[in-house]
């Protein structure tokens, strides 16, 4: 007979046996602090990407003296750009080593850094007083930002994906992205607050510090949380059911990883490509593209993304809510078919330069959006077994974002420059369209099931007994064994 994690990879069928021993029930409570928890550390590091971004004309002028304010831009974003370099370098340290020592335990060390990491920045004396070293601490700075955040998506979306149950694994997957959406608000909604209540001389000389002191605390509320979570179930099991294996065999490297699973590997890539491009293109540049190709008021134009975002926090929760309902595969698609359809009407909308048409153009991106950041929370995790499922997540995932994701704005902003069609950002994103509908395709259908590698788990042990009595166990024996038992402990 096969193993237990060997039938659960393969799909199932009406004749394969399940005990009580092999369902997990998760308690409702520990599930909900373990996704308040992750979701509260994503909103961290987006409430850094807000306030850098909105303050980086002020940073400009602090960090990096010149004659040319554009300059002095450029070289700001230049060292927010560097973080995305050390991504995957992240990714590769932080994700394997979850899979070994545990997931609780590395989300702790990447809260600890990034806390430190923006912290510091507040810390950084002005280049008035240090010279040409506040630019290097700055970046310095960044790199450890950078390199912290390499672990922190995946290791919070594998962390909610192995506690939800089978049921409602978007759904609850879904909030890691809430949590996206109000830091990056908060963010935003912080340095606006600054720039209207000081003086230029005030937010040159102290102000611009105050959101990046935030991050302290914030930081340690966040490690206190995460500190007090039980391990994951699924991580439980494969570490009891590996324990004399693992010491018996070398530990497997990257190389390793890419060479067994390059399939679910290019999957998470074409899926987290679409994800950020969109997300980097609606978010983050179309803002830039509304002031300066368009000539839009850019206070305006910030306030209708807010808008957008705002909006966007029902539809993520209500897009992971329908994944469970009709499956992954066909909300992500909807998101694919709708860009494919919809980005040359959007842009045309926002091209006009009125007022409410450029938020409906917005709003049409930001809705497709929606069904990616419900979704892939839930549906990246399943890729992977359990035994590798945070370091491929991470590696495939922070790969994938620092190569296209976050050279989406640039690389639009320069094919508009090159080739004066100021129509580019649609067809760029009919292009990432087109890799999403292949990356779908490809994807077996993973709502309702459990995950690779892991026993089912259910929210009671009514439901428990019912998935028992729905699939034929061939061993009466089997029935009679305890289940697996997820409860609070702190």
């Amino acid at each position: 007979m096969s193993s237990l994690r060997e039938r659960i990879a393969r799909p199932h069928s009406s004749r394969t046996s399940i005990a009580l021993s092999d369902i997990t029930i998760v308690d409702n409570a520990v599930l909900k602090r373990a996704v308040g928890a992750m979701a509260f550390g994503n909103a961290m590091e987006w409430f850094d990407f807000g306030v850098y971004s909105y303050i980086a004309v002020t940073l400009g002028k602090v960090f990096f003296p010149s004659s040319s304010p554009s300059a002095q831009l450029l070289a700001t974003f230049g060292t927010f750009a560097a973080a995305f370099l050390v991504r995957p370098i992240g990714g590769m340290v932080f994700g394997p080593l979850g899979d070994r020592i545990g997931r609780k335990r590395v989300l702790a060390m990447t809260m600890i850094l990034m806390a430190i990491g923006t912290f510091s920045i507040g810390l950084i004396p002005s280049y008035e007083s240090i010279g040409i070293f506040a630019p290097a601490l700055l970046l310095v700075a960044r790199l450890v930002q950078g390199f912290s955040t390499g672990g922190e998506y995946g290791g919070a979306a594998t962390f909610i994906a192995e506690f939800s149950t089978d049921r409602r694994r978007g759904f609850a997957g879904s909030f890691l992205e809430f949590g996206t959406l109000v830091g990056y608000i908060l963010g935003a909604g912080t340095v606006a607050t600054l720039t209207a209540t000081l003086s230029q001389e005030a937010l040159l000389s102290w102000g611009w510090r105050v959101p990046f002191f935030i991050a302290g605390p914030l930081g340690l509320v966040g490690l206190y949380i995460r500190l007090k979570l039980e391990e994951t179930p699924a991580f439980k099991r494969e570490a009891e059911a590996h324990e004399a294996k693992e010491r018996s065999q070398p530990k497997r490297g990257c190389a390793a990883l890419v060479a067994e699973h390059w399939k679910p590997l290019l999957q998470c890539v074409g899926l987290v490509l679409i994800f950020n491009v969109t997300d980097y293109m609606a978010l983050s540049y179309l803002p830039s593209y509304l002031s300066a190709t368009m000539h839009f008021d850019e206070s305006h134009g910030i306030f209708l993304v807010l808008l957008v975002m705002v909006l966007m926090m029902p539809m993520t929760l209500y897009a992971g809510h329908l994944s469970d309902k009709v499956g992954r595969k066909p909300v992500m698609m909807l998101g694919c078919v709708g860009l494919l359809a919809l980005s040359i009407p959007a842009l045309l909308l926002i091209r006009t330069g009125e007022t409410l048409h450029v938020f409906g153009g917005m709003l049409i991106f930001g809705t497709l959006l929606s069904t990616f950041t419900g979704v892939m929370p839930s549906a990246l995790p399943a890729l992977f077994p359990t035994r590798i499922r945070y370091g491929a997540l991470a590696i495939g995932f922070n790969v994938s974002v620092s190569l296209f994701g976050g050279t989406t704005p640039l690389v639009t902003a320069w094919l508009v420059d090159v080739s004066g069609d100021l129509m580019m950002p649609a067809y760029y994103l009919m292009a990432a369209s087109l890799i999403g509908i292949v990356s779908v395709l490809t994807l077996r259908e993973t709502a309702r099931q459990p995950l690779l590698g892991s026993g089912p788990c259910v929210s009671s042990r009514t439901e428990a007994l019912r998935l028992v009595d729905k699939v034929p166990d061939r061993s009466n024996s089997r029935k009679q064994a305890p289940l697996a038992v997820v409860k609070e402990r702190v």
